[in-house]
């Protein structure tokens, strides 16, 4: 199971790995329980832990860096009660440089719940980058093949519907 798969579904909770997706949803598993389901985009939407950034005192982190703090770290996860002081407490000593005044309490109770999940679930948690021919980190999944596009534009137009007729209707 790879990190970049697993997303955040609005409406349902846990964490969820991408199976495929649609134009009008995706297929997920849940990473709990295992069960496989259809969401709608219509009434949920996706977020990617890969594209969730924190906000810091500095520029924004993404997710990634706030796991690897919590696994560096040597302090214990706070408990199950998962009190505010507590939680908040744990944060200013595993990654100081948050900015507590932005990010909420409950926000860095999800971050705790989401890291228990991906441990538990054996997920993995890195960073999907390609380092390219001039050094710099690429994401894998840009496609920047102009032939690509171009093909994209000239696809067959999409199916009209049926054109009304304007004429009245004969009463007998």
């Amino acid at each position: 199971m790879e990190y970049r798969k697993i997303v955040s579904v609005t409406g349902l909770s846990g964490l969820y790995e991408l199976v495929s997706s649609r134009g009008d949803g995706g297929v997920v598993r849940s990473l709990d329980d295992k069960t496989t389901k259809f969401v709608s985009n219509r009434i949920h939407s996706f977020s990617q832990l890969e594209g969730i950034e924190i906000f810091t005192t500095d520029e924004n982190v993404n997710l990634v860096e706030i796991f690897d703090a919590f696994k560096a770290s040597k302090e214990a996860l706070p408990g199950a009660a998962y009190d505010n002081k507590a939680v908040k407490a744990y944060f200013e000593k595993v990654y100081p440089k948050l900015d507590f005044e932005r990010v909420y309490v409950s926000d860095m109770k999800k971050m705790i719940k989401w890291y228990e999940i991906l441990n538990k679930a054996g997920v993995e948690i890195k960073r999907s980058e390609v380092i390219g021919q001039d050094g710099h980190a690429e994401h894998p999944e840009k496609n920047t093949n102009a032939t690509h596009t171009a093909a994209n534009k000239t696809s067959a137009p999409k199916n009209a519907p049926a054109k009304k007729i304007n004429v009245p209707r004969k009463m007998a």
